[in-house]
């Protein structure tokens, strides 16, 4: 324990000083002791070579578009792109941190797939020195609000920024054309933001789950990492209910809102990274990091009920990224975002994608673990990159589609998820694959650098 403790303080040390004097800090362990940025393309070159072989044309897929992206930043400078969603016959591409942010969301007519027109941008104006990296739109029907709701993750690249703001922005996207700001949830100055968040409803509720990583870190305690927030007027956002860790029975109090000190013996990093709710509305999936995915009952979304969650092996990295549902929602599809692949005490390798059986929620059982050629592809030296690990999951059917950085977007069959199986992969020239989206007839990627890609099904046997 001294040794823990002596850690622990070291970075207590460091982080007390990068408060001091703000820092656009991108590692994407805003408090480990790697900062790697994403889009830079770090440690792809040894890769590509491979990944580029007959790699734009699926067995069931090919791509039909790849628009440029338009420039909207009035000095000139171009953005990078993060997550998308798509919401009838429109596509929604958030941005990344290149050039100061504030790209906004990208709007595109899909109308005809292989011809997308970008028709809009919204949330690129609202606070400086912010990026708008994850978007989700739904239909509600609330006695505020009736329409087509856009809700978008805001994350400050300078917390010194007087007018910088985290958290998220509502919008009225029901003429995509025209958006129209409605709200703003605000989270702690102190965090950058909300990173990743979820749009559901409940009967006349809407209903937003925010993930803003270290917010109990740096609040000490006042705030949390997870939120639930009603959203039922999107003029006026309410906080319903948070999460605290130190609920959990494995999760002491010496929790400082990041370090744990887990029943394996090693001191894991724990903060909520993404969140995630079924078709239902019932169940929400939320990746904590080193403590897995936990499931919740939010049936009653100011006062959830906490079910179980996933556990990993004393030698797994846990870096529970994002979720996705399978089989009716009985199977839990885990991505772990893995990019530092040696590290003492552990397997080598970069993350990859675990299965589970969540017939008891109360229980999940592992079934199965993918991995693919990237995993243990690992150099002796200049090894830490996200270009080889797995990032977000979606799945339409008995598909199971990964986005994969360098790796592009690979297809993966779950009818048996004891068994997956890849049958299929898209690795654009350059690939820098962040997000998937299954949407109609099509499949839509994003990549960092180049913006959104469309690929289209031509065997409809493949679903």
């Amino acid at each position: 324990m001294v040794g823990k403790k002596w850690v622990k303080s070291i970075l207590v040390s460091l982080l007390v000083f990068s408060i001091v004097i703000p820092a656009q800090v991108f590692g994407h362990d805003e408090l480990g002791d790697i900062f790697l940025e994403k889009g830079e393309r770090t440690n792809y070159n040894d890769i590509s070579a491979t990944l580029l072989e007959g790699s734009k044309n699926l067995k069931f897929l090919k791509e039909v578009a790849a628009p440029e992206m338009a420039i909207v930043r009035e000095d000139g400078l171009e953005n990078s792109f993060g997550d998308l969603y798509a919401h009838k016959g429109y596509a929604y591409v958030g941005t990344h941190t290149a050039n100061g942010g504030n790209g906004g969301v990208r709007v595109f007519d899909l109308q005809d797939p292989a011809n997308p027109e970008e028709v809009a941008v919204f949330a690129n104006n609202d606070f400086p020195m912010t990026w708008q990296e994850k978007v989700i739109v739904k239909s509600v029907n609330t006695p505020h609000f009736k329409g087509d709701l856009a809700v978008v993750s805001v994350q400050q690249l300078d917390r010194g920024h007087p007018d910088s703001k985290g958290g998220f922005l509502l919008y009225d996207v029901t003429n995509p054309v025209e958006p129209q700001k409605l709200g703003f949830w605000e989270v702690a100055k102190s965090t950058l933001g909300t990173h990743e968040l979820y749009l559901t409803t409940q009967g006349n509720r809407a209903i937003v789950l925010a993930a803003s990583p270290y917010t109990d870190y740096f609040t000490q305690g006042e705030s949390r990492d997870f939120q639930i927030v009603d959203v039922s007027d999107p003029t006026n956002p309410e906080t319903l209910w948070q999460f605290d860790p130190r609920t959990l029975p494995e999760v002491d109090e010496s929790f400082d809102g990041y370090f744990w000190d887990s029943p394996d013996g090693k001191v894991r990093a724990v903060f909520n990274h993404s969140t995630m709710v079924d078709e239902t509305g019932k169940y929400a999936y939320i990746s904590m990091w080193d403590l897995g995915t936990l499931i919740f009952d939010i049936q009653d979304p100011e006062n959830p009920t906490y079910l179980g969650r996933t556990d990993f092996a004393a030698h797994q990295q846990g870096s529970a990224h994002s979720s996705a549902i399978a089989k009716g929602g009985t199977v839990l599809i885990e991505t772990r975002e893995v990019y530092v692949p040696v590290k003492d005490g552990y397997e080598e390798s970069y993350g990859y994608t675990r299965i589970f059986d969540i017939k008891d929620k109360t229980n999940p059982v592992l079934l199965s673990e993918f991995k693919t050629d990237l995993t243990t592809d690992i150099p002796p030296t200049n090894n830490v990159t996200f270009a080889k690990t797995v990032h977000d999951p979606k799945v339409r059917g008995n598909t199971l589609y990964l986005s994969y950085y360098a790796g592009g977007i690979i297809a993966v069959d779950i009818t048996d998820a004891s068994n997956p199986t890849e049958i299929a992969r898209y690795t654009p020239e350059y690939s820098d694959i962040w997000g998937v989206f299954v949407d109609r007839n099509y499949i839509l990627a994003s990549d960092i650098g180049s913006g959104l890609k469309v690929l289209q099904k031509n065997n409809s046997n493949n679903e």
